[in-house]
């Protein structure tokens, strides 16, 4: 069975929209994963989840029900959930998995940013069934697909996630706001970075965080990010077929983006000439 993997949002930090972002786009993080029997899961729920949710809406030919996977809860990547439109139809269902922030769990985390001081419809109003779950590293519980969970380096607890179906495909991985570089102070092992090889190790394609570049991200260590060139050594690292630049940086306008990945398409062919280096564009995906 295929599944179809499709970006909605590939902004990190705020939306952008304009005609300067219009090829890679101004939402927020948000991908889907969807089989051809209605099988669907979503990673992050950035402001790209509202388009997805028209989408979902438009084509509906009854109940509807997916699960949602965050990588984390800086806002970003749960803004869009508010405005998600199947979540106001009764009868359909999503679980929402997050890691907990400071011992606060995930479910009061998505409460309070619905609180009527800062949103309109508290979460408890809208019609849809809605099962929030915290996870912690290891498998994530989900019937359709395989998925597993790698603490990254970024500030708060952030998951990056291996996927595949669970009847079989390929393997992807989606790794966004996690610091490559020697910036920055987090609880994980020495031997972090070699557990992450080892972790992506056989993925086809790899989706990582590609927000600064090798310039800038001088003046932003410790913020939870990452550079194309970074990327490129982890992917050849871990053999991936396979490498999707991801969460742009706001400030980058499309002519910056195009920029970016040329040079990190020239840096991949010295280093490992079979890796394949684009960028996300929303509306843009490929099948598993």
């Amino acid at each position: 069975m295929s599944f179809r993997l499709t970006f909605w949002g590939t902004r990190g930090s705020i939306p952008t929209p304009g005609p300067q972002t219009m090829r890679y786009g101004g939402n927020t993080a948000c991908i889907s994963l969807a089989g051809p029997d209605g099988r669907l899961a979503i990673l992050d729920a950035g402001s790209g989840l509202r388009p997805l949710g028209h989408e979902l809406m438009r084509r509906q030919g009854g109940r509807l029900s997916a699960d949602i996977i965050l990588s984390h809860t800086h806002w970003d990547h749960i803004q869009g959930l508010p405005f998600f439109k199947p979540l106001s139809e009764s009868g359909n269902r999503f679980c929402v998995y997050g890691a907990p922030q400071d011992g606060v769990p995930l479910q009061e985390i998505l409460r309070r940013q619905m609180d009527p001081v800062v949103f309109p419809i508290p979460l408890e109003a809208l019609a849809a069934r809605i099962e929030v779950h915290d996870i912690g590293e290891g498998e994530v519980p989900l019937h359709d697909f395989r998925v597993r969970a790698f603490r990254l380096r970024h500030p708060g607890m952030t998951f990056g996630y291996r996927i595949s179906p669970a009847a079989g495909g390929r393997e992807i991985a989606y790794l966004t706001d996690n610091e490559l570089g020697p910036g920055g102070t987090y609880p994980v092992s020495d031997d972090w970075r070699e557990r992450l090889v080892r972790f992506l190790a056989g993925t086809d394609t790899l989706v990582h965080d590609a927000m600064y570049s090798d310039q800038f991200i001088r003046l932003r260590a410790g913020w939870g990010h990452s550079t194309p060139r970074e990327a490129v050594r982890l992917a050849a690292d871990a053999e991936c077929a396979r490498l999707i630049l991801f969460h742009h940086e706001p400030e980058h306008d499309d002519a910056t983006i195009d920029g970016l990945l040329a040079d990190a398409k020239a840096y991949a062919r010295e280093l490992s000439p079979r890796l394949v280096v684009e960028a996300a564009a929303e509306g843009t995906g490929f099948t598993l």
